[in-house]
Order: C-alpha cells, then sequence, then structure tokens
C-alpha cells in the first residue's frame, strides 16, 4: 500500500484520526468528568478559605492531585463495576460495557493515576493531605464500589464520606493541619449526597433494579425514599448554618445557605407531594424528583460559591 496516492490514502487518514480522537475520549470519559468538577471545585474551595498564604504553585499541584484521584477512582469503579453498567440504559454506552477499552487497562489506568496522585500530594504538600487522598480513593474503589453499593440500600448514605473528602484535602494542603471549618464542609456534602442521589434513583428506579443494586427505591419502596429525601434536606439545611453560629463565616454565607437550603427543601417537600400511587410511584414522570437532582447540582455549586465570596469579602474588609 505504499503506492496508494494522496486521494486514496486521505479516506484512511480521517479514518484513523477520527479513532484516535474517540480513544482519547474515551479515556476521558473513564475518569468521570462531570464528577470531577464538582469534586475540583470543593477540593478549592476548602484550600482557598484555609488560613495563610498558599503557593499558586502548590495550590495547582494540590488541585491537580484531588483531580487525578477523583478520575482513578472513578476508573477503578467502572472497571469493577462493567457488569452491571452494560445491563443499565444510563451507563450502557461507558467505554467499558461498550467495549472500547479493556478492562485489565482500565484498571492499571486507575491504579496508575493513584499512585501518581498521592505520591506528587505527599511530596508536593505534606502526609496529612496526601494521606486522606489516598484513604477517599479507598474508600470510594472498594468501601463504597466493591462493598457498600451492592449489599445495603444504605449505600449512598456511607458512601457519600468518599466525595465529602476533598474540603478536608484541600484545607490539609493548604495548612498541613485541619480544623473545624472543613469537617463541618466534609459535613454538608456527606448530608448533600443521599437526597442527590436519591432523587435521581427514583426516576432511574427501574435501571437499578435490573442491575441488581440495593438503591433505596428498589429495596424500600418509592414512598420511603421520598421522605429520607425530605428528612435529609432539613438536616442539610442546619448543618449548613454550623459554620455561621461558630461565627466561622459571614452574613454573606448565612444568607445564601438559608437561602438555598430553604429552595432545597421546598424542592423535596414537592418530590413528597407528587402526584402519586399507592406506592409512592410517580404518576407524571418523576417531575418533581427530576427537578430537586438537578437543583442539588447547583445547590452545592453556590452553596461552595457564597463560601469563597463570604471568605473573599471578610478578607478585604480586613
Amino acid at each position: 500500500m505504499s503506492g496508494a496516492t494522496a486521494a486514496e490514502r486521505a479516506p484512511r487518514q480521517r479514518f484513523e484520526t477520527a479513532r484516535v480522537g474517540t480513544r482519547a475520549g474515551d479515556w476521558v470519559q473513564l475518569l468521570k468528568p462531570r464528577v470531577i468538577s464538582l469534586v475540583v471545585f470543593t477540593g478549592a474551595a476548602g484550600l482557598i478559605v484555609a488560613p495563610g498564604p498558599v503557593s499558586p504553585v502548590i495550590a495547582a499541584v494540590s488541585i491537580l492531585c484531588i483531580c487525578l484521584a477523583s478520575g482513578a477512582a472513578g476508573a477503578i469503579n467502572m472497571w469493577y463495576d462493567r457488569d452491571i453498567d452494560i445491563v443499565m440504559q444510563r451507563t450502557a454506552t461507558r467505554p467499558i460495557p461498550g467495549g472500547r477499552i479493556p478492562p485489565d487497562e482500565a484498571l492499571a489506568y486507575g491504579l496508575g493515576l493513584s499512585v501518581l496522585s498521592v505520591a506528587l500530594m505527599w511530596l508536593a504538600t505534606s502526609t496529612l493531605a496526601a494521606g486522606i487522598l489516598a484513604f477517599s480513593i479507598f474508600f470510594y474503589a472498594v468501601i463504597y464500589t466493591m462493598w457498600l453499593k451492592r449489599s445495603t440500600p444504605q449505600n449512598i448514605v456511607i458512601g457519600g464520606a468518599a466525595g465529602a473528602f476533598p474540603p478536608m484535602i484541600g484545607w490539609a494542603a493548604a495548612t498541613g493541619s485541619l480544623a473545624v471549618l472543613p469537617v463541618v464542609m466534609f459535613a454538608i456534602v456527606f448530608l448533600w449526597t443521599p437526597p442527590h442521589f436519591w432523587s435521581l434513583s427514583l426516576y432511574a428506579c427501574k435501571d437499578y433494579g435490573r442491575a441488581g443494586i440495593p438503591m433505596l427505591p428498589v429495596v424500600r419502596g418509592a414512598r420511603h425514599t421520598r421522605w429520607n429525601i425530605f428528612v435529609y434536606t432539613l438536616l442539610l439545611l442546619a448543618v449548613s448554618l454550623v459554620p455561621s453560629f461558630l461565627h466561622l463565616c459571614g452574613t454573606l454565607y448565612t444568607v445564601t445557605a438559608l437561602v438555598l437550603g430553604l429552595g432545597f427543601v421546598a424542592c423535596a417537600v414537592r418530590v413528597l407531594l407528587e402526584k402519586q400511587d399507592a406506592s409512592g410511584v410517580s404518576l407524571n414522570g418523576d417531575k418533581a424528583a427530576r427537578l430537586s437532582f438537578r437543583f442539588s447540582l447547583a445547590y452545592l455549586f453556590l452553596l461552595f460559591c457564597g463560601l469563597l465570596a463570604d471568605h473573599g469579602l471578610t478578607w478585604w474588609l480586613s
């Protein structure tokens, strides 16, 4: 084929270029980039509100490590869950069940990024930050993915800790220690996770049922799940105001937390009162649950934006 003309080579080159582009996209998708964005943001928030100056280089390396660690945990999760991903409509097109990335390569990818992120964090910041980062990967990949997810309807409640560590990691990277505020930030993300994922599970219940995942609406029913969403949004509202009561934040954060918290509770009330049958299954396509899920994404982002803005305002005034 070395004697092929330019016209004959062009289509083959375009096809090979498309394959390389798709391949690169698959490797990125394996890292769960949408999850990474929120994880990195909360980790950066913990780093920014920490007291004392932080070198821009150290800050950038710390955020990179959190990004790599989150992606590594996501890749290991996709490797382990490939058997259930293929039967769920929401996940069937992921790179491994889609046949675009071999499972063993995905696992090596995840493990390699895990080691790289922890080692780099340890070299650049502190043993504490690297230790929490390593534990967060282990918690998500092993405790949640390999144990809790398939064994208990409380999988999201306990497993929520995995995504709640980044603020503590960011703070520890900046200071080499921990304090009350990053622990409260951890608690906020921890309590936000159940109503966020349970709202999703209400309208993805059949998917989880086919895969044999004991999500709360599959095991305990939709009505029980609706009440749990409501209760957890109330707890979240209360905990989000703890920094205000402890005088760790100012008025701007307090107003932000109160408005967003009441908005989340209002969404939970709509989920609770949505038109449903005797078992609690929605009769109008789970519109309230879908709205609650979308609001929950905006809630966490805007709450931490309020925290950062309050911190910036306090710094400027002082």
